[in-house]
């Protein structure tokens, strides 16, 4: 079955039919035509054999007539018997016919049709000679002619034939013509599958062609063997090849490409159908639906993880044709949505949503906002300070010199203030801006640490608490900016003792640990809320005024140091509890 649904088959078997029709109506039609004229053919033959004799035997009468006899035994065959009636009571049979087949002339007689022949008539008949022979072996065809001899008015020829000798003819000729016919069949068939497999080898090459082409080797190429129109197909299907392997590198390009840009950007993308199905989004679309997704409780449906402002805005905008603009909310972050539709044809087929990520830019503009309020708030203690002070000695309230001179250091140490709080602001937009110069050296920890802490001891000492230091074994030298750790540290122990009451502890180690250098400042505190803790590094934090004991720093120095931990490529953290303590950490990498 295969096979005739194959090409080759159908080709083969359509040729092979049409030839077997055609050879099978011609082998009809000759069989017909042979039969028909080996029969008049014999006839014929009979007709002019018996003519012939009657001749001879009328050109030989009386004394003679033995001669034509014999003249006329001599012109017929072995098969061909004849009967020669010269009158009712003379008749003559050729030598080769037997007993029991004669041609009687009571036969003659008794038949209509051949007895016209002695009223001067030819005649011819088909008959099987039963009447005389008494069984039927096969028909015979006889015919008669008239005999003319002087005296004799009732003469005569008579030849018949036996038709199986015509039939057996017939056969022969049946059997040579299927001969020739099943010759024929099988020369057409040889020649009908040479012919199929000819053409169609090259259409099966190109069926392998076309498979590996839709397998993706787009190199395949089909032989040209032939100048036809097979050959002009096969040229056409390369062609296209490399037609097809052109565009799908093409598109394959365009696609990496798009995905590049997508994958790349900053934004969100989410294409969507013109039902609301998503089609594609890149990774910062991703973070969004998780966070969307995350909100919810993460027990939703796909459809039902996309935010409902952003299917109203879809909605919008492939109902009105016009980009809509939107802003929503998820855990603490802001995006601004815009969404346009996307058109194919004229027609609208769905939409594609930009989500940009407002956070940052939020919080730097809160943080704007902040940095001026604080700063206000900050510079405004001391200026007024120094107006009032420096109003009270112009208008002479300060009576005595010591007033005079205790107004004085009071202006004095308010414009310190706020010389340290410039130069503080200044190195922090120094350090955001990056333009933090580090000078690393090779420190040795020990004795560093131990300088800093005897600088802090006259301090600990007058506010009652315990300044102590633990330095981890196998801890040598390690590489940083000397000036700028020394800054940090500062800031974080003096901010320790002076948030922890009298009688307090306040503890600086040094520790181990797999590639870095962990140092921190631990104190027994009052802690700091856990609600501030997120805040501690901003700029202007403080925390409750009244632990300050009066003596309130400008709210910069933890910003500051985080900054300058950044810088050496570490971290820095804070852990805290109320009425525990606080615990200040950072991390210096050993190697830069």
């Amino acid at each position: 079955m295969t096979f005739l649904r194959s090409v080759v088959g159908k080709l083969w078997f359509t040729i092979l039919l049409l030839v077997s029709f055609i050879l099978f109506i011609l082998t009809v039609m000759l069989l017909e035509f042979f039969q028909n004229y080996n029969i008049h053919e014999t006839k014929d033959n009979l007709t002019n054999t018996a003519e012939k004799i009657a001749n001879v035997l009328e050109e030989h009468p009386n004394e003679k007539f033995p001669l034509g006899l014999e003249i006329s035994w001599e012109i017929i065959d072995d098969v061909t018997k004849v009967v020669i009636v010269k009158n009712e009571n003379e008749i003559y049979y050729s030598p080769n016919t037997e007993k029991e087949k004669k041609l009687t002339l009571a036969y003659i007689k008794n038949d209509k049709e051949l007895a016209k022949v002695f009223q001067e008539k030819t005649v011819e008949k088909i008959s099987d000679l039963s009447e005389n022979m008494g069984r039927n072996e096969s028909d015979y065809s006889i015919i008669g002619v008239p005999l003319h001899l002087p005296g004799d008015e009732h003469g005569a020829v008579f030849i018949y034939q036996s038709l199986r000798v015509m039939q057996e003819t017939t056969h022969s000729t049946t059997k040579f013509i299927l001969l020739v016919a099943g010759v024929a069949i099988i020369l057409t068939t040889i020649f009908a599958f040479f012919l199929s497999t000819r053409i169609t080898a090259p259409l099966r090459k190109m069926r392998e062609a076309a498979f590996e082409v839709a397998r993706g080797k787009f190199d395949t190429k089909v032989p040209i063997l032939t100048h036809d129109e097979i050959g002009e197909l096969a040229t056409a299907f390369n062609q296209m090849g490399r037609q097809l392997k052109f565009n799908m590198n093409a598109l394959s390009q365009e696609k990496e490409q798009l995905a590049s840009i997508l994958s790349s950007m900053a934004d969100g993308v989410i294409t969507f159908n013109r039902d609301g199905t998503i089609l594609i989004t890149n990774p910062p679309a991703d973070r969004f639906l998780q966070y969307w997704y995350y909100e919810k409780g993460g027990n939703t449906s796909d459809v039902e993880a996309i935010p409902s402002q952003v299917m109203n805005l879809f909605q919008k905008a492939v109902d009105t044709e016009k980009e809509q603009v939107g802003e929503i909310s998820l855990q603490g972050r802001h995006w601004v949505i815009l969404v346009s539709p996307l058109y194919s044809n004229q027609f609208i087929r769905g939409a594609v949503a930009v989500l940009r990520d407002m956070t940052e830019e939020r919080q730097l503009d809160k943080m704007r906002k902040d940095f001026i309020a604080n700063v206000s708030h900050e510079l405004r203690t001391p200026i007024s300070m120094l107006q009032g002070y420096s109003e009270a000695i112009v208008d002479d309230i300060a009576e005595s010199q010591e007033e005079k001179k205790e107004m004085a250091k009071v202006i004095y140490d308010e414009s310190l203030r706020m010389g340290r709080l410039v130069n503080e602001l200044l190195d922090l937009a120094r350090m955001e801006a990056g333009h933090l110069q580090l000078t690393i050296e090779e420190i040795d920890l020990s004795s560093f640490i131990n300088r800093i802490i005897h600088k802090f001891q006259g301090l600990a000492k007058d506010n009652e608490i315990q300044l102590t230091v633990e330095i981890g074994s196998g801890i040598s030298t390690v590489s940083f900016d000397p000036d700028r750790i020394e800054q940090v540290l500062t800031n974080l122990i003096d901010n320790a003792i002076r948030h922890t009451p009298k009688g307090g502890l306040v503890k600086l180690s040094v520790s181990n640990e797999e590639q870095a250098i962990k140092i921190e400042v631990k104190d027994s505190g009052s802690g700091i809320p856990e609600e501030d803790l997120p805040f501690v590094f901003e700029r202007f934090y403080k925390a409750d005024k009244a632990r300050t004991r009066g003596r309130a720093g400008t709210g910069l120095g933890l910003a500051i140091a985080k900054n300058i931990i950044d810088a050496h490529r570490g971290h820095i953290s804070v852990q805290s509890k109320m009425g525990l303590g606080t615990t200040f950490s950072f991390l210096l990498p050993r190697k830069k």
